[in-house]
C-alpha cells in the first residue's frame, strides 16, 4: 500500500555480512527521507547473487535495523523469491530483440577489445564491445548470459519509442548526471552464466513491482542509475527520483566494506552507531534514546525540504 503522500522508499541490503556502519549511513537516510516525505520505508533483501549471500545474515540485518529503532512499514520481501518477475521481464526483451544470449568469456571481451585497440577499462568492468549482437546463438553452444542491447534507438512499438541510452538525469544530491551507456558500459548483463539474476535486472524489475517512488542509497551506487533508467525504458516502467548519499571510506581512502575492515553494528550501542551515520549525513549527534533521536533528524530532515542530508 502506498503511504497517502505517493512516497514509498526502500532499503535493499545484500546479505553477504552484517550491516555496518557505511551500510547504515543508507538505511538512516532512505528511513528519513521517507519519515520527511510522509510516505512509507520497505525492506528488501537482495540475496539474488547465491554464491556471495552468506546463511543466516538476513537475519542479523532485520535484528540491527529494529535495534537501530529502523522498522519498515510493510513485511520485508526477499529477491531470491522472485525469479518468475525476473524472468517475466527477461522475456519481454527478448521479444523486443532487445535482449541476446551472450557466448563471450571475459578473455573473449579483452581480446576483442584488443583488436579494436581500445583497452579501457570501467573500473574492473571491461566495456563490453557488442561483439554476440548480432551473431546468432549456435544450436550446440551454451550461453554464458544474457545481455541487453545499448546500441539502438528504442522502435515505434518499444515502451518508450525514440530513445537512445544516452542518459541524462538528475541526482537530489549531486545535480545533473549524464552517461552514455553504449559508451561507457556496452551491453551489460541481465542474467550470468550460472543462472543468477543481476542486480541491475533485479533492483528494476522490483522497485516497479513495489512501487518504489524514491531510491535512497549510497553515491558509489551513482554509477549504476543510468543503465537503471535505460532498462526501465526497454521495459516501459517509472523511473523513481534518486538521491545518493556521501560515503563513508575505510583507512585505505576507499569505500568502507567488509573487504577493507568494516566491522559489524554494535548492537549494545545502537543510539552510538546512528550518531555515527548521522554526522556523515551532516546531523549532530543526539543523546536520549534512539526513539527520540530518530524523531528529532526526522524534524531536521522534513525542515531542510524533505532531504536527509544536511546542511
Amino acid at each position: 500500500m502506498i503511504a497517502g503522500s505517493g512516497y514509498l522508499g526502500r532499503f535493499a541490503p545484500s546479505p553477504t555480512g552484517p550491516l555496518h556502519v557505511g551500510s547504515l549511513v543508507a538505511a538512516l537516510a532512505s528511513w528519513l527521507d521517507a519519515r520527511a516525505h510522509n510516505g512509507q520505508w520497505l525492506l528488501r533483501i537482495e540475496d539474488v547473487d547465491t554464491p556471495r549471500t552468506v546463511a543466516g545474515v538476513d537475519q542479523t540485518i532485520l535484528q540491527q535495523l529494529s535495534v537501530c529503532g529502523l522498522h519498515p512499514d510493510t513485511p520485508p520481501v526477499w529477491q531470491s523469491q522472485r525469479s518468475a518477475l525476473y524472468q517475466s521481464a527477461l522475456q519481454q526483451l527478448i521479444a523486443q530483440g532487445l535482449a541476446y544470449a551472450c557466448t563471450c568469456s571475459r578473455k573473449d571481451i579483452e581480446i576483442a577489445l584488443v583488436a579494436r585497440g581500445h583497452t579501457r577499462t570501467r573500473h574492473a568492468e571491461l566495456v563490453y564491445p557488442g561483439s554476440c549482437r548480432l551473431a546468432p546463438l549456435h544450436p550446440m553452444a551454451r550461453a554464458r548470459a544474457w545481455r541487453l542491447r545499448t546500441d539502438v534507438l528504442l522502435p515505434p512499438h518499444a515502451p518508450a519509442p525514440g530513445t537512445t541510452a544516452h542518459i541524462t538525469w538528475h541526482d537530489r544530491r549531486l545535480g545533473p548526471q549524464a552517461q552514455d551507456v553504449a559508451q561507457a558500459v556496452g551491453d551489460f548483463v541481465l542474467q550470468r552464466a550460472d543462472g543468477c539474476w543481476t542486480y541491475q535486472l533485479a533492483v528494476v524489475v522490483d522497485d516497479a513491482a513495489q512501487g518504489i517512488s524514491h531510491v535512497v542509497r549510497g553515491q558509489d551506487l551513482a554509477d549504476n542509475t543510468a543503465r537503471q533508467i535505460w532498462l526501465q525504458r526497454c521495459l516501459g516502467l517509472p523511473t523513481p527520483q534518486y538521491l545518493h548519499t556521501p560515503l563513508v571510506l575505510g583507512a585505505d581512502g576507499a569505500k568502507l566494506s567488509k573487504q577493507n575492515g568494516a566491522l559489524p553494528l554494535d548492537l549494545s550501542k545502537p543510539l552510538q552507531a546512528l550518531n555515527t551515520a548521522a554526522a556523515v549525513l551532516g546531523w549532530p549527534a543526539q543523546a536520549g534514546s534512539v526513539p527520540e533521536a530518530l524523531a528529532t533528524w526526522t524534524a531536521m530532515a522534513t525542515a531542510h525540504g524533505g532531504s536527509p542530508v544536511g546542511p
